[in-house]
């Protein structure tokens, strides 16, 4: 008779083959028209750049005098009146200064010619003697040369063929011509000015509409996350900008004040033009502190000036970077040093110095909009100083890599701010527990399995002197730039260690028999609860899952056995070997704690009739808590456990002193 046919299930979707390379190539071109727009589009793009980080600037102050009950259109008005006076200032101090500079050159031109041949006396003069010694060599060495008569047959004896000098007479330019060539350096930049300003002022009075559009273009979905994440990000970013700019003009007034103690003329010039360079990262003062040296070093009567001019510049720039910039906002701009000198370039690339000034801040402005929106969170990965990946990912990646050196620097790092039991549950569980769902995939070859083994009990070696102490962690000052996003630091808890067994207290001695399941990386993880037990007051024996398989399970005495903690990966599964495993333990010791781990917190195995007595453990901290339990509770007067023998009473395991170290299941 035919069976009944099965219910009809819908057919399986199947995406096209070359659908991630379209999204690639989409990706790609929208990269390229972008990269374009900011090049072909830089006359229009620089001064809406520059007028939303003015916003930035301006927005405490114009907050400021709101909540002084200006109102907010003469709020902003006053604002970029005080913005436009103070780049007026600077302007006319920049052109009075290159002014007064130039009329005074004429004085120092007997210096500056006596430090050119003082220079050349000390280069091209000493070239020109050498020179002239390997001239005269070469000519004691080679035979006369006959000289050329001079005839009609030499051109060079004929004074016909001699140039005749020339002069170029320009025309004398017109009253419109005059005034154009004098008025076309400065309509420029008054121009850009005026954009500038003017679209600040828009920004500043629509901030609430402009950023109820921004989060309706990229967090729709979640209002509350996107609100958050739009006003903190542009609450902080104000006051780096703030504190970066006070930082450069502090550093512009010392550098000012400073080159006029030593004598440098045009001491003011050269402080404006450190305040503005020490936008561009790293190298920013010192492109200002070369030019402020060699003109020191050309106009100077010594050397005095210009060694002084170096000192002035490197106290002042290791205070800055070392001391001050710290205090204010972290000892990090919130971008890798990488980072900053590719958006140094791409930036000089593509708008040239106003590029170079605004690479940091459009960098990091990049970079806080990736790490709130997820479509642009490609943009944190490679800019951010973050690292890039977990430190469980990257305790796999060491694994993987047979790198366990660099595991053990991270791990000691680590614990200077949590327990050891900490350290093994957040971060080594996690990355085996990566480990395991790979191996489970089939990804994983028999050599990377074999070094992951090898590095991983190196770690746990590493980590036998280790204490688990309680770590007290100063609370983080909050950064003052966006640099952290607010859910920063989540998912990571610092606890206290578990609880310790002392044998002296309770009266009598307690022993731990952990039996490591049958998949690749049980093992390591029963090593690592081995550890924790015996730093925790517990004697720990450790056994293979082959010891107690069905065909061999009756060659071991479990007489006086009081805890049995089984560990395995599998366990959040529950597979029928592990069911059956956990059977037969019940049965040959009916009265003996069971834990069992390391499960999810929904895992069936929780739900199994079989271990409803048992512990059902998630972490390492709650096996080592389920047994220092389980310990208490024995009886004061029960016979301290000394070890799992086999019937013929021969040792099996290793005894509860030995080092934990030892037991190298794949050494």
């Amino acid at each position: 008779m035919p069976q009944a046919p099965g219910p009809r299930r819908p057919p399986a979707k199947i995406l096209p083959p070359d659908a991630p390379n379209v999204r690639a190539l989409a990706s790609l071109v929208t990269g390229v028209v972008v990269i374009c727009a900011l090049y072909f589009g830089r006359a229009v793009m620089i001064p809406i750049i520059l007028a939303i980080l003015l916003s930035f600037l301006l927005a405490p102050f114009v907050d400021f005098l709101r909540r002084l009950r200006f109102g907010q259109v003469p709020s902003v008005i006053v604002a970029v009146v005080v913005a436009l006076s103070v780049l007026t200032a600077v302007g006319a101090l920049i052109g009075a200064q290159v002014a007064q500079l130039a009329g005074d050159l004429p004085k120092y031109q007997v210096a500056v010619e006596r430090k050119i041949d003082t220079v050349q006396k000390m280069t091209v003069g000493r070239a020109d003697e050498f020179l002239g010694r390997a001239s005269r060599a070469l000519k004691r060495l080679s035979p006369a040369r006959e000289q050329e008569p001079k005839n009609e047959d030499n051109p060079a004896a004929s004074p016909i063929d001699q140039p005749m000098p020339v002069e170029v007479h320009e025309p004398t330019p017109t009253p419109l011509e005059l005034a154009q060539r004098f008025l076309s350096p400065v309509i420029s930049p008054l121009e850009t000015t005026g954009i500038v300003l003017v679209v600040a002022v828009f920004i500043l009075l629509q901030r609430e509409d402009l950023r109820d559009r921004l989060i309706r273009l990229f967090g729709s979905r979640d209002l509350h996350r996107a609100t958050t994440a739009m006003d903190e990000a542009a609450r902080r970013l104000s006051r780096y900008f703030l504190a970066q700019l006070g930082i450069n003009v502090g550093v512009g007034i010392v550098i000012a004040v400073g080159l006029a103690i030593i004598g440098v003329p045009g001491a003011l010039l050269f402080g404006v033009m450190t305040a503005l360079l020490r936008f561009v990262p790293y190298v920013g003062t010192w492109i200002a502190a070369i030019v402020a040296v060699v003109f020191a070093a050309a106009v100077g009567p010594g050397w005095a000036m210009f060694v002084w001019t170096i000192v002035l510049f490197g106290a002042t720039d290791i205070i800055a970077g070392q001391v001050v910039e710290p205090l204010l906002y972290g000892h990090s701009t919130g971008l890798s040093p990488f980072a900053v000198i590719v958006a140094a370039i791409f930036w000089s690339w593509i708008w040239g110095p106003i590029g170079l000034v605004l690479s940091t801040p459009l960098t990091l402005c990049l970079v806080i909009l990736g790490r709130h929106v997820d479509r642009l969170e490609f943009l944190d990965v490679l800019f951010g100083d973050r690292p890039a990946l977990t430190p469980a990912e990257n305790f796999y990646q060491r694994l993987l890599a047979n790198d366990p050196d660099e595991a053990l620097v991270q791990a000691e790092t680590l614990l200077k701010e949590r327990s050891l039991i900490a350290y093994y549950d957040e971060v080594a569980l996690e990355g085996l527990r990566y480990a395991h769902n790979d191996v489970l995939r089939g990804v994983v070859t028999a050599d990377q399995l074999r070094r992951i083994n090898e590095s991983a009990l190196d770690i746990i070696e590493g980590l036998e002197d280790a204490e688990d102490t309680v770590v007290t962690i100063a609370p983080k000052e909050e950064l003052p730039a966006s640099f952290e996003s607010p859910d920063e630091g989540r998912g990571v808890a610092h606890e206290l260690p578990p609880a310790r067994f002392d044998a002296e207290k309770e009266g009598h001695t307690a022993s731990v028999l952990c039996i490591a399941g049958r998949s690749e990386l049980d093992d390591l993880a029963a090593t690592i609860a081995v550890q924790l037990f015996r730093k925790h007051g517990l004697h720990a024996d450790l056994a293979g899952y082959e010891r107690f398989s069905r065909g061999r399970f009756g060659e071991v005495d479990l007489a006086g056995v009081s805890i049995i903690c089984v560990v395995s990966f599998d366990a959040a599964e529950s597979p029928p070997y592990l069911r059956n495993l956990l059977r037969r333990l019940h049965q040959r010791a009916p009265s003996a704690e069971l834990i069992v781990g390391l499960v999810f917190p929904e895992s069936p195995l929780q739900g199994e009739a079989l271990v409803r007595t048992s512990s059902a453990a998630v972490s390492f901290r709650e096996l080592v808590e389920a047994c220092v339990a389980a310990a208490r509770r024995q009886s004061t007067d029960g016979v301290p456990w000394a070890g799992l023998n086999d019937k013929d009473g021969s040792a099996a395991l290793s005894g509860p002193g030995e080092d934990v170290a030892a037991e190298r299941p794949f050494a």
